[in-house]
C-alpha cells in the first residue's frame, strides 16, 4: 500500500519544521525538477521573486484596498461626524495601521516564509499563522460570492432602463415621481410581475420575505438576485444564476494565479488601476449633479460633528477600520512580501501602502456621496434617508442613485465593473497565502506543481461557496463575516505583536530588519519601538475587549439568525483559534527537559529561522548554525529517499 509521504510533508510544516529552502527539489526517486514560476533572473530560484517592483506595489495596493474602501469607510465617516472622523483615522494610522503593515511585511520578506513557516522564530505562536490561514481560507469562500453578485449586476446592467430602476418595473406607466413609485412598489406586485415576466417558479410568493413595501431596487436585490428565503432555517435551491457567476468568479480567479505571482503580477496593472479611473468618471459625473454639494457637505463639509470625538465609539470604529482596511493578520501581507528581494526596502513600501490606501477610502467617499447626494434630491429625502453600508450600499442604495443618471447602464456598467476588480485584487492574495502555505509545506511535492495547487484550491473553495447561492445564501455569507473576519483577526494580531516585541525579542527583529534596509539611528526606531512593544498592542486590546463587550448576534436587516446558526458562528470562530494552544502544547510536549525547559525551547527560533539564502544569513546566523541545519537536511533527505525507495518496493 503506497504511502502518502505528502501528508508527513504538511504535518511536517507544523510539528517539525524542516527547512523549506533546504527541503531537497527531490521528485519521486531521485529526480529533479525545476520550478516553471521562477524566472531567469529571480534571486530566490528556490520560490521565485516578483518580476519587478511596480507588481509587488500594485498587488499590495489591490489586496489593501478592496470592497469596504467603498462600502464602509464612506459610511463611517458621515455616520461619526464628517471630516471630524479623519482626526481618529489618521491618528489610529499612525499608532496601529502602519506599525504592523510594516511589521509584517518585515517578518515576510526577511524569512521569504508564508504566514505559517515565518513563525519558525517563535515556534510556540505557529499556530496563529494557522488561524491567519484559515481564517483567509473562510473569507475567500464568500469573498468570491460578492464577486458573483457584482458580476451579476455588471451582466444586468447591459439594458436599458435598468431592472432595479422604476421605469423597468412599470415601463411605460412609470410617470409619477420616483417616490411615490418607491413607496408604491409592494412586494406581492413585484413577485407576480417576475414569475410572469421572467418565469422564475422558485420566486414564489411563499418563499419571499416578508415586510413593508420596500423600493424596486431593494426588491430586485432580494428577490430576483438572492431568491432570498424568510430566514435562514429554510435554505432554498441553488441560485443558478449565481453559481454561474461564482463558476466565472473562480475561473477569473484561477486563470490569473495559474502561474502565481507571474501571472498575478501582470493582471493586477489593469486591476488595481481601473477602479481609481472608475472613482474618478464617478466623481465627475456626480459632481454636475443637482443635490452633489448636500452628499458631500454630509460626507465631510460644513456638516462635521467635532463632538463625536468624544464618543469613544467613534475611536473603535475608526481604529477596527484602518485594521480590517489594510488586511492586517489575514496572512496576505507576509505571503506578498515573501517573494520579494531581500533588500527591497520593505519600510517605505509599507508607508506608501499604507497611505494609498487611506486616501483611496477618503475619494471614493467624495464620488459614492456626490451620487448619493443627488439620489436624496431626485427622492426628495435627506442624505441620512438614503445613505448605508455594506450590501445596502452595493447592491441597493448605489445601484437606485445610478438609476437617476442619465445613460444609466454606462455608469452601472463601470461602477459594478470596479466592484469586480476590487474584489478579484483581494481574492488573489487570499489563494495566495493558501498556495504558498502548500508549496512551503512539501515543495519537493508542489514546487513544480504550483498551478495543479492553485486550480485545486480554486474548485475545493467552489464547491464549499455553493451553499452561499442558495435562498439562505447571503445569511451564510453575513455569518461567516461576523464570526470570521472580525475579533479573530484582532486576537491573531495581538499574539502577533506579543510574540516578536516579548518572546523573539523587539531588538532583535530590528537588526533582522536592518540587514535588509540598511542601519538606521536610534531616533528612526524610537518610533515603532513604541509602538510594537506598547501603543499597538494596547489599541488592539482595548478594540478587542470593546468588540467582545458589545458583541450582538448576527443579523441581517430585520432578520435575526437561529439559535443553531449562532452556535454555529461561535464554532467557525472556535476553529479558527484552537490552532493556536494545540500547536503551543504540541510544541512544548515535544521538547525535552523540565516543563519551564520545554516552555523556553518552544519559545526559542528553530535553527532553520533566518534569510532564506546562505548568503543573506550574516553575522546573525553562525556557521555552526548553518552546519547543524545542513545535516539535518542531509538527514531528512537520506529518509525521503529510503521512503520513497520503500514506496517503490
Amino acid at each position: 500500500m503506497r504511502k502518502y509521504w505528502w501528508w508527513s510533508g504538511l504535518t511536517g510544516l507544523v510539528f517539525w519544521n524542516p527547512k523549506a529552502s533546504d527541503q531537497e527539489v527531490i521528485q519521486d526517486y531521485g529526480t529533479q525538477k525545476t520550478d516553471s514560476h521562477v524566472g531567469s533572473g529571480d534571486e530566490n530560484a528556490e520560490r521565485g521573486n516578483w518580476s519587478n517592483k511596480r507588481e509587488y506595489m500594485l498587488s499590495m495596493v489591490g489586496y489593501a484596498v478592496g470592497l469596504g474602501n467603498v462600502w464602509r469607510f464612506p459610511y463611517l465617516t458621515y455616520k461619526h461626524g464628517g471630516g471630524a472622523f479623519l482626526i481618529p483615522y489618521t491618528i489610529m494610522l499612525a499608532v496601529a495601521g502602519i506599525p504592523l503593515f510594516f511589521l509584517e511585511s518585515s517578518l515576510g520578506q526577511f524569512a521569504s516564509q508564508g504566514p505559517i513557516n515565518v513563525w519558525r522564530a517563535v515556534p510556540i505562536l505557529q499556530g496563529v499563522g494557522i488561524t491567519m490561514v484559515i481564517v483567509s481560507t473562510l473569507v475567500s469562500i464568500y469573498y468570491n460570492v460578492i464577486i458573483a453578485y457584482s458580476l451579476f449586476y455588471l451582466f444586468a446592467s447591459f439594458q436599458y432602463p435598468l431592472p432595479w430602476s422604476c421605469a423597468s418595473w412599470y415601463g411605460e406607466n412609470c410617470t409619477v415621481s420616483p417616490r411615490v413609485c418607491n413607496e408604491s412598489v409592494s412586494i406581492n406586485m413585484s413577485l407576480a410581475l417576475m414569475n410572469s415576466s421572467l418565469g422564475y417558479e422558485d420566486c414564489s410568493e411563499s418563499s419571499a420575505p416578508s415586510g413593508p413595501a420596500t423600493s424596486p431596487s431593494e426588491q430586485y436585490w432580494d428577490e430576483r438576485v438572492l431568491w432570498r428565503t424568510p430566514s435562514m432555517d429554510e435554505t432554498g435551491p441553488v441560485v443558478w444564476h449565481l453559481a454561474l457567476c461564482l463558476l466565472l468568479g473562480w475561473l477569473l480567479v484561477g486563470a490569473a494565479l495559474f502561474k502565481g505571482i507571474k501571472s498575478s503580477g501582470k493582471v493586477v496593472y489593469f486591476t488595481a488601476t481601473f477602479p481609481y479611473v472608475v472613482l474618478l468618471i464617478l466623481l465627475i459625473q456626480g459632481a454636475i449633479q443637482e443635490g452633489a454639494r448636500d452628499g458631500i457637505e454630509y460626507y465631510i463639509g460644513t456638516k462635521s460633528n467635532l463632538t463625536k470625538l468624544a464618543e469613544a465609539e467613534v475611536w473603535k470604529d475608526a481604529a477596527s477600520q484602518i485594521f480590517f482596511s489594510l488586511s492586517i493578520a489575514w496572512g496576505g501581507v507576509t505571503a506578498l512580501s515573501s517573494y520579494n528581494r531581500f533588500h527591497n526596502n520593505c519600510f517605505q513600501d509599507a508607508v506608501i501602502v499604507c497611505v494609498v490606501n487611506c486616501a483611496t477610502s477618503i475619494f471614493a467617499g467624495f464620488a459614492i456621496f456626490s451620487i448619493l447626494g443627488h439620489m436624496a434630491f431626485v427622492y426628495k429625502k435627506s442624505v441620512a434617508e438614503v445613505a448605508s453600508a455594506g450590501f445596502g450600499l452595493a447592491f441597493i442604495a448605489y445601484p437606485d442613485a445610478l438609476s437617476q443618471l442619465p445613460v444609466s447602464p454606462l455608469w452601472s456598467i463601470l461602477f459594478f465593473f470596479m466592484l469586480l476588480t476590487l474584489g478579484l485584487d483581494s481574492q488573489f492574495a487570499g489563494i495566495e497565502v493558501i498556495s504558498t502555505c502548500l508549496s512551503d509545506a512539501c515543495p519537493a511535492y508542489f514546487k513544480s506543481k504550483r498551478s495543479h495547487v492553485t486550480v485545486g484550491v480554486c474548485v475545493v473553495l467552489f464547491l464549499l461557496g455553493l451553499p452561499c447561492v442558495t435562498g439562505a445564501g447571503i445569511y451564510w455569507v453575513t455569518l461567516i463575516d461576523h464570526f470570521c473576519a472580525g475579533w479573530v483577526l484582532l486576537f491573531a494580531g495581538l499574539l502577533e505583536l506579543i510574540g516578536l516585541s516579548y518572546i523573539y525579542g523587539l531588538n532583535r527583529f530590528i537588526k533582522d530588519i536592518e540587514m535588509m534596509i540598511g542601519m538606521k539611528s536610534a531616533t528612526f526606531w524610537l518610533w515603532w519601538r513604541a509602538c510594537w512593544f506598547f501603543i499597538s498592542p494596547v489599541v488592539i486590546l482595548v478594540i478587542l475587549v470593546w468588540s467582545l463587550y458589545t458583541f450582538t448576534p448576527p443579523t441581517y436587516g430585520d432578520v435575526a439568525y437561529p439559535g443553531w446558526a449562532v452556535s454555529l458562528g461561535w464554532c467557525i470562530t472556535a476553529f479558527c483559534l484552537i490552532w493556536i494552544p494545540v500547536v503551543a502544547v504540541w510544541k512544548v510536549a515535544s521538547a525535552s527537559g523540565s516543563l519551564w525547559q520545554r516552555v523556553k525551547t518552544a519559545c526559542r527560533a528553530t535553527e532553520e529561522w533566518g534569510p532564506f539564502l546562505d548568503h543573506h544569513r550574516g553575522a546573525h546566523y553562525s556557521d555552526e548554525q548553518r552546519q547543524r541545519r545542513t545535516k539535518h537536511v542531509e538527514l531528512s533527505s537520506d529518509l525521503f529517499i529510503i521512503s520513497n525507495n520503500n514506496t517503490r518496493l
